[in-house]
C-alpha cells in the first residue's frame, strides 16, 4: 500500500518529465496527451487524471521553469550584499551563470506557453512581479529599475528564442554594464 501511494504521489513529476520531453522532441505541435502518456507509461486516463488538459500540462511545466528561476536566482542573491541592488544584480548574475547553456527546452516551453492562455498568465505575473520589486529599488529614479529589466530579460529572451547568440567575449561587457547600472541603486 505504501508503495502504490509512492508511485501515485510521483506522478505529476513524472509527467511533467514525459511533457517535457514531447515537447524537446516534437514541439508545440507534437506535444499531446496520447504522446505524454505513452512517454510517461501511463494511460491517457492516468495524465488526465492529474492534468485536465494540455494548456494545464504546458501552464504545470511553465510554473515548475519559473519556480526553477527564481530559486536560481535567491541563490545568486544570497550570494550578492544585502541592499537595493541585490535583487537587479542577482538577475544579472543568474544570466551570467545560464546564458551560454544550449537550452532548447527553454525555447519550447516558450513557444508553447504562446497558444496556452494559462500559461501566459503565469509568465505575465512573473514579469509583473519582477518589474514591480525593481520598479521600488531604493535610491533609483523612476524607471531605472525597469529599464535594467528589461534589459536583462531581452538578454533571455533574445537567447531563449534562439536571435542571437553572444559568446563570452560579446557577453561579458554588457553583464558587467548592467552589474554596474544595478550597483548604482546602492550609492
Amino acid at each position: 500500500m505504501q508503495v502504490k501511494r509512492q508511485r501515485l504521489a510521483a506522478r505529476p513529476e513524472i509527467i511533467l518529465e514525459a511533457a517535457a520531453a514531447v515537447l524537446l522532441k516534437g514541439g508545440v505541435r507534437g506535444l499531446t496527451i496520447d504522446a505524454v502518456a505513452a512517454e510517461a507509461g501511463l494511460s491517457k486516463g492516468g495524465v488526465l487524471h492529474h492534468y485536465a488538459s494540455k494548456d494545464a500540462l504546458v501552464a504545470a511545466l511553465v510554473a515548475r521553469k519559473l519556480a526553477d528561476v527564481r530559486a536560481e536566482i535567491d541563490a545568486c542573491a544570497r550570494e550578492i550584499p544585502a541592499g537595493p541592488s541585490q535583487l537587479p544584480r542577482a538577475m544579472v548574475a543568474h544570466i551570467r551563470g545560464h546564458y551560454c547553456e544550449d537550452d532548447e527546452s527553454a525555447r519550447a516551453l516558450l513557444l508553447a506557453s504562446m497558444e496556452s492562455p494559462e500559461a501566459q498568465k503565469d509568465f505575465q505575473a512573473f514579469v509583473a512581479d519582477q518589474l514591480d520589486q525593481l520598479g521600488r529599488i531604493d535610491g533609483a529614479r523612476p524607471g531605472e529599475g525597469s529599464v535594467l529589466y528589461f534589459a536583462i530579460l531581452g538578454l533571455f529572451m533574445t537567447r531563449a528564442l534562439g536571435f542571437q547568440q553572444l559568446d563570452g567575449d560579446a557577453l561579458a561587457p554588457m553583464l558587467d554594464a548592467l552589474d554596474r547600472l544595478a550597483g548604482q541603486a546602492d550609492s
